[in-house]
C-alpha cells in the first residue's frame, strides 16, 4: 500500500542546534499481540494518539463454528541496557511504566506479567531477583538496593556486566556508586476466547513516550540538514512544511527564549497484519495537543476534524509501516 503524505502546520517561531544529551529517544509501543488466528477477522480498529494517552478500541469476530482460544500479549518496550540509555519514560519505580489497561466487552482484564532482565542476551533474572533487587534499571529503590550488596557481590556484578561504578575523583579513594546495565524485557499477557460467531469489544490504552530534543535538527541556518531526508521517510515532512520551518528559523529570538522544540511519538501498527485478512475498518486520531503545535506524520485522506484532531479512515486496511509522529512544539 503506497503511503500518501500529510503534513499540517499552525504556529511560528524555531530554535537552536540540538546536542546529543538534549535529546530522548521514543519507546516504541503498539497494539496487542495475538497468536496468529486465520479464522478471527478484525473488524474495525479505532485508535487515537496523544501526548498523555494512546487509546485502542477493537472489534474482531469469529467467523470458524467453534470457540477458539488464543493468548495476548502487550510487549512494553524493552528499557536499559546501557549508561546513556535516554529514552522518554512516564515511571521510573513501577513495573506497569506505561499505565497499561485493558478490557474486553466492557470487563477490566488483569494480565499476567513477564520480566526478563538480560545482559548480552544472557538471562539473568533470578540472579538480580535472587539477592533482593528490583529488576527496573531506573528505579532509586533498584540503585539503593544494589549499594546493600556484599561487596564480593557487587564485584562480581561489576565483572558480568550487570552494574558500572560510575564513582570518579582522580584526587582521592571515593565510594563505589553502582548504575545498573541489564535491559529488561517486561510483557503483559492473558488468555481470551473468541465465540464462534460473535463479535468481541476490545479496548486497551497506555501513556505513550514522547521523546524529543530542544531543536529542529532538520533545518539550520536557513537550510535543510543532512537529517531532512531521514525526517522526510519517517514523517513525511513535505517542501511546504520545510519553507516554513525555514522562515520560522529566522525569526527564532533567543534572547526572548522564542523558538521551537521538536517531540516524537511512535505506534507499532504493523501488528495488525496478525489477522486472516486486512482491517475492516481502521481509524485513526491524532491530537496535537495545542493549536501552536506542528504535527507531520505519514497518512492517507486525512482531514482536521478539530482545532488539534486530525483524522485518518481506510477500509481493508493492511498496516505495511508503522507510524510516526512529528511534533514541533513552541517554547512559551
Amino acid at each position: 500500500m503506497n503511503k500518501a503524505m500529510l503534513t499540517v502546520l499552525a504556529a511560528l517561531t524555531m530554535i537552536m542546534p540540538a546536542m546529543a544529551n538534549d535529546t530522548s529517544a521514543v519507546l516504541e509501543a503498539g497494539g496487542l499481540v495475538y497468536t496468529r488466528q486465520d479464522s478471527v477477522d478484525m473488524l474495525s480498529e479505532d485508535l487515537f494518539i496523544s501526548q498523555e494517552e494512546i487509546r485502542v478500541d477493537y472489534v474482531f469476530k469469529n467467523q470458524a463454528n467453534t470457540d477458539l482460544e488464543t493468548l495476548v500479549a502487550f510487549p512494553m518496550p524493552a528499557i536499559g541496557g546501557f549508561l546513556d540509555f535516554n529514552a522518554a519514560l512516564n515511571d521510573y519505580e513501577h513495573d506497569n511504566f506505561m499505565g497499561f489497561t485493558v478490557k474486553q466487552d466492557g470487563e477490566e482484564i488483569k494480565p499476567e506479567l513477564q520480566q526478563r532482565a538480560t545482559v548480552n542476551s544472557i538471562d539473568m533474572t533470578e540472579e538480580i531477583l535472587a539477592r533482593g533487587v528490583s529488576l527496573l534499571p531506573f528505579s532509586e529503590a533498584t540503585r539503593a538496593a544494589i549499594a546493600k550488596l556484599p561487596e564480593n557481590v557487587q564485584k562480581d556484578w561489576e565483572v558480568r556486566g550487570l552494574i558500572l561504578n560510575t564513582a570518579y575523583d582522580p584526587e582521592q579513594q571515593t565510594a563505589p556508586d553502582y548504575y545498573p546495565l541489564w535491559k529488561l524485557e517486561t510483557v503483559y499477557w492473558w488468555r481470551t476466547t473468541f465465540p464462534a460467531g460473535r463479535e468481541v469489544n476490545v479496548h486497551h490504552s497506555y501513556k505513550p513516550s514522547v521523546g524529543g530534543t530542544v531543536a529542529m535538527t532538520f533545518v539550520r541556518d536557513g537550510a535543510p540538514t543532512p537529517e531532512l531526508d531521514e525526517y522526510r521517510e519517517r514523517y513525511c515532512i513535505d517542501d511546504a512544511f520545510l519553507k516554513t520551518a525555514i522562515k520560522l528559523e529566522k525569526q527564532q529570538n533567543y534572547d526572548a527564549g522564542i523558538y521551537f522544540y521538536e517531540k516524537w511519538m511512535s505506534y507499532i501498527l504493523t501488528t495488525g497484519a496478525n489477522w486472516g485478512g486486512p482491517i475492516g475498518k481502521f481509524k485513526l486520531t491524532v491530537d496535537k495537543g495545542d493549536t501552536k503545535n506542528f504535527v507531520s506524520f505519514c497518512g492517507e485522506n486525512v482531514r482536521k476534524v478539530g482545532p488539534t484532531t486530525f483524522e485518518m479512515t481506510a477500509p481493508d486496511f493492511y498496516p505495511e509501516k508503522d507510524l510516526h509522529i512529528l511534533l514541533v512544539v513552541p517554547s512559551q
